[in-house]
């Protein structure tokens, strides 16, 4: 007995992983071989083998081990097992690429490369050869198979093209019947059918291994020694089986990149190796139990697989065995290598029982023929001695009924007969046998054309020397001259069927022709003789009878067979004589040749007959085109006409539905008489009307998500084609930083529309040149036409790309590109004039703002009113001596100051309204409804137009009278003077500046270029321009409220023809303002028993909004009997807060509790239900994560109400409700609800559920629970994602030890925290018709083409249109520059202010305005201030909202503002809407608490009573249809990843006695509030959006508090104190930075006075 001997072999890096910079992993030290985890550097685990090969380095590594080596220590042992009588195995096993081949076959050269198979078959012979004597005789016989998909191929004879069968014998065991076996008596015949085996072994390329081994191959040699005793006169006989096998290479699909065959061939090689693992494993657990008694659970499945079936006796059995495991030292391949080192340690314990093989086939005959005779006994019992007696007779045997019992014996008799004829074989019959067959596979070869040399070897197609043949020529000049025709003596004949030659083809028969070859005074002629019918030509030239071939004629079989007869004698005869005729010197006979021969012999002009053809197709194509044409404009002038038709209809049934409603009929309108109305109302319904003509028909949505496709195929091409270029959608509206360019103005849109115009645009990304286009969607299409041309023609084009190309072809005819200005726009910026109301010179410093609303540098621009008298300053730069005159014409600036204020003109109100097209205007309309009525109530008090024309001269004269210098009529002279420039971007080289007034774009000053670096003082313009202009009412309304527009252009650095430029410049795409989230929010769970709550957007105007704060727990019932809150782990806070930690196998109760401030308008009635969705395992990977995505968001839409998942559990599991109710917690006024709801896991049928979860794994869940609301018409939907673990019944969980150390050790004590929260915002918004108009048109569905897929999407790497948040976007884009244009005019005035009263030398008025002194109000502010702390800080909450908090309240006299209190909304956006329950009238009532019901009677004062939530209304109510119900939805926030500030303040809220200290951290847009600094879940919130914060010195000093402010919500007010002065203005930043700067300006200001 002896256990395997067991090796493993590292190799040296390949190319995939050089390429890869892959790290080795692999050490050996004598016979451990260590492997390092790659991710863990101190997880190495070691082995211990028979022997350890370092081959990963070279030769000169005194460690390495070549094939020498390995062949010494494994292969010369096997060798001399073999000699002394016993079978001998060897294995080679690994991953594919590993090296197993190369050990066990190695390559032919040099010598030092060959492996083990080729150095022992030498040795082999070698030692044959040194030991054989007349008493001693050696026999070698060789057998080469493989194992392909589990079956079994013969790789050594031909003939044997199918698969063979594997029996097993009783005493042979298992065999594959008809392999061959060849006897050798060299070592170069066995290298020789060594070296056709291999060629015909399956291989194949993957990505891996470009040579993979696809089949298991076994080189099986049979050693037979005949000992010869002559004292006995006995011979005896050794039989050595040696089985060297060459394992397939196991591999994972991924990895290699298998697709179809290789795919499917890689999954028998892991089959096979799979049960070939299962064999190791289990003799290696029998090995080791040592018991005699084998038991059920080991048997070893050898049948499993024809490997192991085969090599049963090697494994485990009668044989010596030797296992090599490659190994693979990259880090890539760490699991692959650390699995087939487990394996090799497992072979390592197997023991194997070999005995030497001592005269086998004299007792195999024997009992043989006993088994022979015991089945002819059992025939001939059975009645069927004729058989017994002519076996082989089948028309006997199919005459007559055999029984499946008859016809085993006679199959296994018919066995045992072949094998015993196998062994009474000689071996002179053996070697005439292997000879045959050799023959046999020359017969073969030469069928094919291919010849053999004397040893075997394949040299290829040989020309004879004198036999005449023909070779075939082909239109490939590689597939010439392949096919060899011997034309032997005789007559050979040539078809499809039956013949000698055999050809196929249309025209071939199947007697075409013969060939008779026959000697004529002693020369060999060859004639062809056609059969009737048959197509031949030869020499181009149609054969009818017998012809006389010559050599080097030209013969075509059919149309499409095509031969060149050559005769060698005739060939050598010729050449001493002269040339033939027919055969035209110097031109090669080729295919070619031959067929412009047959051509040209037959009389057909190819080219006139291509020209016929071409000018048919294009007579064709022109007829057909013209049909196209016409019916392509039949459709469009109908398409045009149905589209007007239906417009005008549109236009009707859109006027008709505002004035009409189904409540009155025709017959009753025609009966009333018209409504007269006042001129207010006609404002009012002519601003409507304007309004509605502008944007009724206009959505940015239909332009986005309808050329989509046109973007998306632009942007595919791009990338195919490798033009730098990128598209993508950008909203351009018409404003002052902005201006729309003429080309990019819709032509539809009229010089007096009252809104700026936003258009769809398209914005191109020269990448290559750093340059920004816009093309107009008109544009894009005409491009895109051109783009596809192009894409089609690159196939005729040369291959020379876009970016090799000079920057004149970019700016040609290239569609993707554009010409380039040599100046660019950095940006524009506004100096208003009205200081020229007042002769005072100012100089004013503007920020150059560029299109997006950034601020690209600064201006300092001077403006003064210049005399007759004034000299014009020229130190220190240019002087612009002469004057420049404008006019400014009446009528021309009106219309241009009227198109623009027409919209502010036209509002009775006077409101301003600034609207975008495609955005949401419910607050717009809202706004303009109020306005609108306010104007009509005030219409009673309107004037008459002769009295404002009154009004008018007399304001004119007064004008004139407080400014004499600009009389009307007069010239006035001013100066404008350019002094620096400051900030602009060093990418501007040469920058140079230009001003125009507005109505004079052609008319522009300009300055000269000056050189920018970005360093240094300011760029020194120095540009003085005067201006005379005639006064005039226009001038004067121009300088009152109209700014000078200066424009800053620069020479961009990048430009490609510009010497600086050195690299490309990326033009990188601003960054969202909002942040992406980890996984998509919660998709609600369809309720089973109600059906699903609509999840559309609901578009109605929203009554009232609050923000929920939910808590989740998941309660188990724990030894008192009591529900216990599960434990939750906190460390993984992302995407679910939290991992809830369950045992397995316990009943459990989800708890949930809302929590939000107390209102009339949310009153819960009940839960409805709640369900539960099916569960997902979390991602391992990037490719799960992707499928993870996809499942959260389209995993719970489905059809029917119960849907059975894939893994067959209900994917929505109503829970049973236990209990629902509100909690009234003291001390605490908001609403607390809380429902519970028992859970039963194991309804679910998931193994998610009922098994422990494995490490590093998380099961995700959805929840939703559908609740009842007082006055809403269907249950609000709240839904979460929980994340959670398995564990065992009896485990003990508590937190991590690094959360314990973190959170502390007594916190986590409290139930309190094992609970994960979630924010909702829920808003109640209004119900309307589903039939009015209003509600259809918001709710139009949008044509979407971005998801259509369009040739090359794949190459875009996940980019994607624009869509709906650009126009979001956009809306910010414009807040930023219409508040950019406001600050510019408020500095302006302020400077001006300033400068004024340092003029007027009022200092002791200005000094008195700014301190307050003399001030007799001042007790009436102290009493405002302090009824405004005592409105804060009263015990009703709504009060506080409610009260006005106007700054005009308190004294004007203050300019600092440091005693007034500061208040400013978060968002003054959000505080448009008056929502009812802002009213204190309408504040709801508390019910008296628990135990207080049978008390009558008021409390007494200072009780603090909890808020409770408002009871429902009284059912009784007279008037039930005055109630309102609502629509809710609930939307959940995530939580922003940015954190703005956190730390610790005091608070004081209202109706309690003392300050609470509380962990804050501010995550805009809300402010979270934690018991301490390791409290895990939120406990509150406050929404900063809706939220007012005020700061007040006064206030401090009131309260005798420093370091507080104050943030008023809707429902109540909280005062806060900083723990340190200096924080305050932290916090403030944090919370609102816009008051925090106004703060910080103002002490700036008060600072600089007290300074003075």
């Amino acid at each position: 007995m002896s256990s395997v001997k067991v090796a493993v072999r590292v190799r040296p890096f390949n190319n995939r992983e050089i390429g890869r910079q892959a790290k080795c992993v692999i050490s050996m030290k004598d016979k451990t071989t260590a492997i390092q985890n790659p991710k863990q550097s101190k997880d190495v685990k070691a082995f211990n083998f028979d022997y350890s090969y370092w081959s990963h380095t070279n030769e000169q590594d005194p460690n390495f081990a070549g094939q020498s080596k390995v062949y010494q220590d494994i292969g010369e042992e096997m060798l001399q097992h073999a000699f002394e009588g016993y079978n001998v195995c060897i294995f080679a096993y690994g991953q594919t690429g590993a090296g197993k081949s190369y050990t066990m076959m190695g390559k032919p050269e040099p010598r030092d490369q060959q492996g083990i198979i080729p150095q022992l078959c030498e040795e082999l012979f070698d030692k044959i050869k040194t030991q054989e004597s007349k008493d001693l005789q050696f026999s070698v016989e060789v057998s080469y198979m493989e194992i392909y998909c589990e079956r079994v191929r013969d790789l050594l004879n031909p003939k044997n093209k199918g698969n063979l069968r594997v029996r097993e014998h009783p005493l042979l065991g298992p065999y594959v019947e008809d392999l061959s076996k060849l006897a050798v008596t060299s070592f170069n015949e066995i290298n020789t059918l060594m070296d056709e085996g291999n060629k015909a072994r399956t291989v194949a390329a993957t990505n891996m291994n470009e040579t993979s081994s696809r089949s298991h191959a076994v080189f099986t040699v049979v050693f037979t020694q005949k000992r010869h005793d002559e004292m006995t006169d006995l011979t005896t006989e050794k039989v050595a089986k040696i089985s060297l096998v060459d394992l397939a290479g196991s591999e994972r699909a991924n990895a290699t990149g298998a697709k179809g065959d290789r795919l499917k061939e890689g999954a028998n090689i892991n089959k096979s190796l799979t049960t070939l693992g299962k064999v190791i494993h289990a003799l290696a657990e029998s090995s080791q139990s040592g018991s005699k008694k084998r038991k059920k659970s080991d048997f070893i499945p050898y049948r499993d697989s024809v490997l192991t079936w085969l090599l049963r006796e090697n494994l485990g059995g009668n044989s010596k065995t030797a296992m090599i495991a490659a190994l693979s030292p990259a880090d890539i391949n760490y699991e692959e290598t650390l699995s087939t080192l487990r394996y090799a340690d497992r072979a390592k314990q197997i023991v194997c029982k070999a005995v030497v093989n001592e005269d086998p086939n004299a007792r195999l005959i024997r009992e043989l023929k006993e088994e022979v005779h015991r089945l002819k006994d059992l025939l001939k019992s059975e009645g069927l001695a004729d058989l017994v007696d002519c076996p082989a007779s089948p028309s006997d045997s199919g005459q007559r009924i055999m029984t499946p019992r008859n016809e085993d014996a006679m199959e296994q008799l018919r066995a045992s007969e072949k094998l015993i004829a196998e062994l009474n074989e000689t071996w002179e019959e053996k070697l005439k046998k292997t000879e045959l067959v050799k023959q046999e596979r020359e017969a073969a070869l030469a069928e094919l054309g291919v010849a053999l040399d004397g040893t075997g070897i394949t040299i290829g197609v040989c020309s004879p020397k004198n036999t005449p043949h023909l070779v075939n020529l082909n239109e490939d000049p590689l597939m010439s001259e392949c096919l060899l025709y011997y034309i032997k003596p005789g007559i050979m004949k040539v078809g499809s069927t039956h013949a000698d030659i055999i050809l196929s083809g249309p025209h071939i028969r199947d007697h075409h022709c013969t060939f008779e070859s026959r000697e004529k005074n002693g020369e060999i002629i060859v004639t062809v003789t056609p059969e009737k019918g048959a197509t031949i030509f030869v020499n181009g030239k149609t054969v009818e009878g017998p012809l006389l071939l010559k050599t080097g004629h030209r013969v075509i079989l059919g149309k499409n067979h095509v031969f060149r007869f050559n005769h060698p004698e005739q060939a050598r005869q010729e050449r001493e004589k002269t040339p033939s005729t027919e055969t035209p010197v110097g031109e090669p006979v080729d295919w070619t040749f031959a067929q412009m021969e047959l051509l040209e012999k037959q009389g057909i002009d190819m080219k006139l007959e291509m020209e016929k053809r071409l000018l048919a197709m294009e007579e064709q194509y022109r007829r057909e085109k013209e049909e196209a044409d016409q019916l392509l404009e039949q459709q469009r002038l109908d398409y045009e006409s149905k589209l007007q038709a239906l417009q005008s209809q549109v236009e009707r049934a859109s006027l008709l539905s505002g004035c009409t409603t189904p409540e009155y009929s025709t017959d009753d309108e025609q009966g009333e008489s018209e409504p007269s109305w006042t001129e207010k109302e006609y404002q009012i319904a002519q601003w409507a009307f304007v309004k509605w003509r502008y944007h009724q028909f206009t959505s940015l949505r239909d332009d986005l998500w309808g050329n989509a496709i046109f973007l998306k195929e632009a942007n595919a091409i791009s990338v195919e084609l490798k033009k730098k270029v990128q598209f993508q959608f950008v909203l351009l509206t018409d404003t002052m930083y902005s201006p729309l360019p003429p080309d990019l103005m819709p032509p539809d849109v009229a010089s007096d529309q009252p809104y700026p115009r936003t258009i769809v645009a398209v914005e191109v990304h020269d990448l290559k040149n750093g340059a920004t286009h816009y093309w107009t969607l008109d544009k894009l299409r005409q491009r895109l036409e051109l783009m596809r041309e192009m894409y089609d023609s690159t196939a005729e084009m040369t291959t020379t790309s876009a970016a090799d190309c000079p920057v004149e072809s970019l700016t040609g005819g290239d569609p993707f590109y554009d010409r380039f200005p040599w100046f660019r726009l950095v940006g524009r910026a506004f100096v208003y004039l009205s200081n020229l109301l007042y002769p005072v010179g100012i100089v004013h410093r503007v920020a150059v703002v560029s299109e997006k609303g950034d601020v690209r540098g600064w201006l300092r621009v001077a403006v003064q009113h210049v005399t007759d008298d004034d000299a014009p300053d020229c130190t220190g730069g240019v002087c612009q001596t002469g004057t420049a005159r404008i006019a400014f014409n009446q009528e021309e600036l009106q219309k241009k100051i009227d198109a623009e204020n027409e919209a502010e003109a036209n509002i009775p109100s006077g409101e301003e309204l600034r609207i975008v097209e495609g955005q949401d205007d419910e607050e717009a309309n809202e706004a303009s409804a109020a306005a609108a009525a306010a104007a009509a109530a005030g219409g009673d008090g309107q004037m008459t137009s002769a009295e404002e024309e009154g009004e008018e001269e007399d304001s004119w004269v007064q004008f004139m009278k407080e400014h004499p210098h600009l009389k009307l009529g007069t010239t006035f002279t001013f100066r404008v003077t350019l002094l620096q420039a400051s900030g602009i971007p060093p990418e501007y080289a040469d920058v140079f500046c230009q001003f125009n007034f507005l109505h004079r774009h052609d008319e522009a000053f300009s300055t000269e270029p000056l050189k920018n670096t970005g360093k240094g003082p300011p760029l020194g313009f120095y540009h003085v321009q005067n201006i005379s202009v005639v006064v005039t009412k226009s001038f004067i309304e121009y300088i009152r409220s109209q700014p000078l527009v200066f424009e800053v252009f620069g020479h961009y650095q990048q430009h490609p023809l510009h010497m600086q430029a050195k690299e490309e410049v990326m033009i990188q795409r601003r960054m969202p303002r909002t942040f992406p989230q980890s996984l998509p929010l919660a998709k609600p769970v369809p309720s089973p028993r109600h059906g699903r709550v609509p999840t559309t957007p609901n578009l109605n105007m929203t009554h009232c909004s609050y923000d929920l704060l939910g808590w989740w727990e998941i309660c188990e019932l724990g030894p008192s009997g009591e529900y216990i809150a599960a434990v939750v782990d906190h460390s993984d806070e992302k995407p679910c807060q939290g991992v809830f930690m369950l045992h397995q196998g316990i009943q459990r109760r989800i708890r949930v509790t809302l929590v939000h401030e107390p209102g009339q308008d949310v009153v819960w009635k009940g839960v409805k239900e709640v369900v539960i969705g099916w569960p997902t395992i979390r991602p391992k990977s990037t490719k799960d994560m992707k499928s993870l995505r996809k499942r959260l968001l389209y995993g719970r839409i489905r059809n029917k109400l119960e849907v059975k998942g894939p893994d067959g559990e209900v994917s929505a599991l109503s829970l049973n409700i236990c209990s629902q109710g509100y909690l009234y917690p003291p001390h605490d006024l908001r609403v607390f609800y809380q429902f519970e709801a028992a859970w039963d896991s194991s309804l679910h049928n998931s193994k998610l559920l009922n098994r422990v979860t494995p490490y590093r794994e998380k099961v995700y869940m959805t929840v939703s629970a559908y609740i009842e609301l007082d006055n809403c018409a269907q249950p609000a939907c709240i839904t979460k994602d929980l994340c959670l673990t398995i564990h065992s019944r009896d485990a003990r969980l508590s937190q991590p030890r690094s959360l314990r150390s973190l959170f502390g050790s007594g916190y986590y004590r409290s139930p309190d925290s094992n609970r994960v929260s979630s924010v909702y915002e829920l808003s109640l918004k209004h119900s309307s018709p589903e039939g009015s108009p209003g509600v259809q048109r918001r709710r139009r569905r949008v044509l979407d083409t971005s998801t259509t897929y369009v040739r090359g999407e794949e190459n875009l790497a996940g980019w994607r249109p624009r869509g709906d948040s650009l126009i979001f976007e956009h809306q910010w884009e414009l807040e930023k520059l219409t508040r950019l244009e406001q600050v510019e005019r408020v500095r302006h005035l302020l400077l001006l202010r300033e400068k004024m009263g340092i003029v007027s030398g009022e200092e002791g008025q200005e000094k008195k305005w700014i301190l307050g002194e003399g001030d007799d109000d001042t007790v009436d502010r102290q009493i405002s201030l302090l009824d405004k702390c005592l409105k804060l800080w009263s015990m009703e909450p709504l009060q506080l909202y409610v009260e006005d908090t106007d700054v005009d309240d308190y004294d004007d006299d203050d300019p600092t503002g440091m005693t007034r209190s500061v208040s400013t909304p978060v968002l003054s956006s959000t505080l448009v809407e008056n929502s009812p329950q802002h009213s204190p009238a309408k504040s709801p009532v508390p019910p008296p608490p628990l135990g207080a019901a049978d008390s009558e009677g008021p409390l007494p004062e200072g009780v603090a009573v909890p808020v409770l939530p408002p009871l429902p209304p009284d059912s009784t109510d007279d008037n039930p249809d005055h109630q309102a119900l609502y629509i809710p939805a609930v939307e959940e926030i995530r939580v922003s990843p940015v954190v703005s500030r956190k730390g610790y303040l005091n608070f004081l809220e209202e109706k309690t006695s003392g300050w609470i200290k509380r962990w804050v951290v501010v995550r805009r847009p809300y402010v979270y509030m934690y018991n301490n600094e390791k409290d895990p879940v939120e406990r509150g919130l406050i929404n900063l959006a809706t939220a007012q914060v005020e700061y007040s010195e006064d206030q401090q000093a009131m309260l005798k508090t420093p370091n507080t402010f104050s943030v008023c919500t809707k429902h109540r007010g909280f005062l806060l104190q900083t723990l340190g002065d200096k924080d305050v203005h932290d916090w403030l930043y944090a919370i609102n930075p816009l008051l925090a700067g106004t703060i910080r300006s103002k002490l700036a200001r008060r600072a600089a006075y007290l300074r003075i």
